[in-house]
């Protein structure tokens, strides 16, 4: 029995590094097992260099959303870090980002926003400073003129992360930037294994210098992370919690509460009122959804 990473999750096949840094196809043992990338399992090799994925080890952190029926979707495991990109066009949808940061501060990770095309920008927009203001490290890039990169790296070295961001962001762009040779290698395997090009895939990791690690996440239109408790929602807004305090009640919805602190620093403008209907709109769905109703 040898141990490994899942790098890539198709149908009823995963492509899994072992610990040598070889990669290779290894079919479902079972079909309760449900791997995703990120994931640490143990896989026995059958003829052909093809193996059996037997099992999955603990999770210590996992990225997971609210699928199309209003169920749980795990996208990735074991991860350290969101990087969220944005662009200029298609024009940043802030509300999404404000579901990644959530994901990200309830998960435990730390979250970096990566504002790519900077060459297409005539100016920046002026949330990238709430969010700044924030304590959200960010890093302006252009995959195509190659500036900013050596910041982006920075801030995945030595870290797992998950790239992730709205289709046509640029995404494929910056990784083939940071990760070129690797990215085409992973592709050429996934064709021999025959299980689908990388398009099939829910997610992909790849190996940077440094033991930084970076999971590419397809984009999406729409995400949001899955909570189980609608009172978790207003732990993914970090500015709330110190107003919290001001709250006549304790267990404030900070909705249609009186003597709400949280609605007092947003009337006082401590409090983005974007960011707050943000969290109206999270704390909606979310109810919707424990309820039954997604």
């Amino acid at each position: 029995m040898s141990d490994g990473t899942v790098v890539a999750r198709y149908r009823r096949h995963c492509l899994v590094e072992d610990s040598s840094g070889a990669r290779l196809s290894c079919r479902l043992q079972g079909r309760s097992l449900s791997p995703v990338v990120g994931d640490r399992v143990s896989f026995r090799l059958e003829a052909e260099g093809k193996g059996v994925l037997s099992e999955i080890g603990p999770r210590k952190s996992t990225l997971t959303r609210i699928d199309s029926r209003g169920r749980p979707e795990l996208v990735a495991a074991n991860l350290s870090q969101l990087v969220i990109v944005l662009a200029p066009d298609p024009a940043p949808d802030w509300f999404l980002l404000d579901r990644y940061l959530v994901a990200a501060e309830l998960g435990r990770l730390a979250a970096v926003i990566a504002f790519n095309k900077i060459d297409l920008a005539r100016s920046l927009p002026q949330e990238l400073d709430d969010y700044l203001t924030l304590g959200y490290p960010q890093c302006k890039v252009s995959a195509r003129q190659a500036g900013g990169l050596i910041a982006l790296e920075a801030a995945i070295g030595g870290k797992r992360s998950a790239m992730i961001g709205q289709s046509g962001v640029g995404k494929s762009s910056l990784l083939n930037a940071l990760v070129g040779e690797e990215l085409q290698a992973v592709g050429e395997l996934s064709q021999k294994s025959r299980q689908g090009r990388h398009t099939t895939a829910t997610a992909m990791l790849y190996s940077l210098p440094g033991s930084a690690a970076l999971i590419d996440s397809p984009g999406v239109r729409d995400f949001a992370p899955y909570i189980d408790d609608v009172r978790d929602v207003a732990r993914g807004f970090r500015e709330f919690e110190p107003h919290q305090r001001a709250c006549r009640f304790q267990d404030c919805r900070h909705l249609a509460e009186p003597n709400c602190g949280v609605k007092a620093a947003v009337g006082e403008g401590k409090i983005s009122a974007r960011r707050y209907e943000s969290f109206q709109r999270l704390y909606a769905l979310t109810a919707e959804m424990l309820s039954g109703r997604y």
